[in-house]
């Protein structure tokens, strides 16, 4: 757990830190850079994009040259991208230094989960992977309330240049701590590795377990890693540090989600109760909060978050339930599938939401309500949909392999 755990949820902290900022930040970017919405969501899903668009090459190298040394390298780069960032006096140096953050930290979980293949039974998959969300939690719920008492004396540049050191030691830390073993499938060309994505692409029941992953958990990402924010603001009426208890406390519930559904998926399953049931169940109070949200509920809205938070997290479980279905020797590329159209998909809805604003004319410097039930609307439908294929399936061999 020292060195192979710890060094590597030292990145994902950082992961999930970079991930939500922007909705601590967004005002102060929109004002000193002149966003409009649409400017904003874009800008903060190039992390999404460029996150996506490296997964599947990020599969190849995962299974080719094991976690350690890709996840060192990759956060050398999220570093470049941090302090681009900071030194950024325009709106495409921005977006270049969030591209370069999403691309650094686009192993931060897969690269985990490869090592934790090597490392540990399968039997143990989703309570490693709950544990290590967690730490990811801790990252988004770092980047609520308390980046916003650093952001409000020291700015939002010095945030990013503290960042970017942060990003050079948890690289560091991966480097020099965590060791080499050899990895299953050694010797394999890569023709024959990037000829397994069809074996992947072409499953069924990987579709049917990725899909609610993919469209769920990115409802989630682009709520707490942008919207929720001045959701909070112009439909909720929160002033700026309401706000950020509030992103606090769906953080917290995320983090706090990670660790129930991951242990007790792995617990139930030995007493017969099977993973897919768990997630089936999470899905489904997940999909009826984001509807109670995509509403502009605000009675106690702060356990509407809670519970939203909590239960967003159980989309995770697809990593646990796909990793079995493929051999030891494809786990990077069967997890890297499913991610590059999950935060694809991400950057989609975060952008999208933004497009969407923009039909709605702002009043007092706020986003029309009624453009934020239309956007959040079309989300939880298309959440719907993927948790109706779902639901009539059960999963074959749930068992893990050991």
């Amino acid at each position: 757990m020292l060195v192979v755990f710890c060094p590597f949820a030292s990145g994902y902290f950082l992961s999930f830190f970079f991930r939500n900022v922007n909705a601590v930040i967004s005002r102060d970017l929109a004002q000193e850079f002149s966003l409009s919405p649409s400017d904003l969501g874009f800008l903060t899903s190039m992390y999404l994009l460029a996150f996506a668009a490296f997964q599947l090459p990020l599969g190849v190298l995962l299974d080719r040259y094991g976690p350690r040394r890709v996840v060192a390298a990759l956060l050398c780069v999220a570093a470049a991208g941090a302090l681009t960032f900071a030194l950024a006096r325009d709106f495409t140096t921005l977006s270049i230094g969030r591209a370069l953050i999403g691309l650094g930290v686009s192993a931060g979980l897969m690269g985990a989960i490869k090592a934790f293949t090597l490392w540990f039974p399968l039997s143990r998959l989703a309570s490693l992977n709950g544990l290590y969300l967690a730490f990811g939690g801790i990252g988004g719920l770092s980047a609520t309330a308390p980046a916003e008492a650093l952001v409000g004396p020291f700015g939002l540049r010095a945030l990013f240049f503290v960042l970017a050191g942060l990003s050079v030691a948890a690289a560091l830390l991966v480097f020099t701590v965590v060791p080499e073993k050899k990895l299953p499938g050694e010797g394999q060309t890569l023709r024959a590795q990037i000829a397994g994505f069809g074996e992947i692409f072409s499953s069924v029941p990987f579709w049917r377990i990725a899909a609610p992953l993919v469209v769920c958990h990115a409802g989630y990402l682009a709520l707490q890693g942008l919207w929720l924010g001045p959701w909070l603001y112009d439909v909720a009426g929160q002033g700026r540090a309401a706000a950020a208890n509030y992103l606090l406390i769906t953080a917290a519930a995320y983090t706090l989600g990670s660790v129930f559904f991951g242990v007790s998926s792995d617990r139930l399953a030995l007493a017969g109760v099977s993973r897919m049931t768990m997630f089936k169940l999470g899905l489904c109070v997940s999909v009826a909060t984001f509807g109670l949200l995509a509403a502009g509920v605000q009675t106690a809205l702060g356990a509407v978050l809670a519970v939203y938070g909590f239960t967003a997290i159980s989309a995770s479980l697809a990593y646990a339930l796909l990793t079995p279905l493929f051999p030891p020797a494809m786990t990077g590329r069967v997890n890297t599938a499913s991610n590059v159209m999950m935060f694809g998909v991400s950057f989609a809805f975060q952008w999208g939401v933004g497009a969407v604003l923009k039909f709605y004319p702002a009043a007092d410097g706020r986003y029309a309500p009624e453009g934020y039930a239309a956007a959040l609307t079309i989300l939880a439908v298309l959440q719907l949909a993927t948790l109706a294929w779902l639901l009539p399936m059960r999963q074959p061999g749930d068992q893990p392999r050991l």
